[in-house]
């Protein structure tokens, strides 16, 4: 089942990974951090989805992509000093050259709009900007949705430790789930993989919530608030990006809450879909905050939801609760 999905993915995934990394090396500096320079996040933005769109077109050409970028940016004279460095920056990893026109068509393969019928994938090519830009946590994001279902999942982790209690050890993981397979992680660059699972942590007072460091994110003061609730004094562990969901996933934290930030707000497919069903094969739940799954079968958002609620099975109904 979905066995070259799976294989295709993790490809695009390693590949868009080293991409960003290499963004990371050669254009982030201390000036550009200084200045709040976004532009190097633009161009590990545009030229991992290139990468990514150009693999699933290789191996699936039927399939649309719903992904946050498209290429206006890069077009005509003003794109042209950005449209140059995602040019170069996605040829330095790929096995045939390609052209401008063929990066900017890739890129614009993400423009679908979703929905309930069929099977489209969703990308969020580098999802945690500002953790990027900071060195910090960040994720690039795939996930194959199949009649408004999430079947598939792989998350790119290129700065996550592997062990969270070696923070200064190892790092880079890649984790993987497929619906009824359970989920798994290994290094980014290869290596066997090991499957993973949520702790059992049944007392809620032992829990650790994870958190975003961005408050525009969540909202912060309500998690203070349910945490109080819940009886939890561990301190937070606050990461950017779906890195949230893979420590849930492999239990180096029980609670991960993004509560609305506004009665408007609606999340984006492409912000939780490998992250949702990573969570789910190792053990985990998620919904949103009334406790209704997340739907993403409504477009490119989540309309349907509020919020969302990750947490590993025996305290997930107290979190909710509260």
């Amino acid at each position: 089942y979905l066995e070259r999905e799976r294989a295709v993915a993790i490809e695009a995934v390693e590949r868009a990974s080293r991409v960003c990394q290499a963004v990371f090396k050669r254009l982030v500096t201390e000036e550009t951090l200084t200045k709040k320079d976004k532009s190097p996040v633009t161009v590990a933005d545009f030229s991992a989805q290139a990468v990514v769109n150009s693999i699933l077109e290789k191996s699936f050409p039927e399939d649309p992509v719903v992904g946050e970028e498209d290429s206006k940016d890069l077009q005509g004279a003003e794109g042209s000093v950005l449209r140059e460095k995602v040019v170069d920056l996605v040829n330095t990893d790929a096995e045939q050259p390609m052209s401008t026109d063929e990066i900017l068509r890739a890129i614009d393969r993400g423009q679908y709009a979703g929905g309930a019928a069929g099977r489209f994938w969703t990308l969020d090519p580098i999802d945690g900007t500002k953790g990027f830009l900071r060195g910090e946590q960040f994720a690039v994001c795939l996930a194959l949705v199949v009649d408004g279902k999430v079947r598939l999942g792989v998350l790119g982790c290129p700065n996550l430790p592997w062990d969270m209690g070696k923070p200064d050890g190892e790092r880079g993981v890649l984790m993987v789930a497929v619906e009824g397979q359970g989920a798994f992680q290994r290094k980014l660059g290869g290596g066997s993989e090991l499957p993973i699972h949520a702790s059992s942590v049944s007392d809620t007072k032992d829990a650790t919530f994870c958190e975003s460091v961005e408050s525009g994110h969540a909202n912060h003061g309500d998690s203070a608030t349910i945490a109080g609730l819940l009886g939890i004094t561990k301190p937070s562990v606050r990461m950017d990006s779906q890195c949230k969901y893979a420590a849930v996933a492999r239990g180096d934290a029980e609670i991960y809450l993004r509560l609305p930030v506004s009665d408007t707000y609606v999340e984006k497919i492409w912000d939780h879909g490998a992250g949702n069903i990573i969570i789910h094969e190792s053990g985990g739940r998620v919904s949103d905050i009334h406790g209704k799954p997340l739907d993403f079968s409504c477009g490119r958002t989540l309309s349907a939801n509020k919020g969302v609620v990750a947490a590993n099975n025996s305290i997930f109904d107290a979190v909710i609760a509260s």
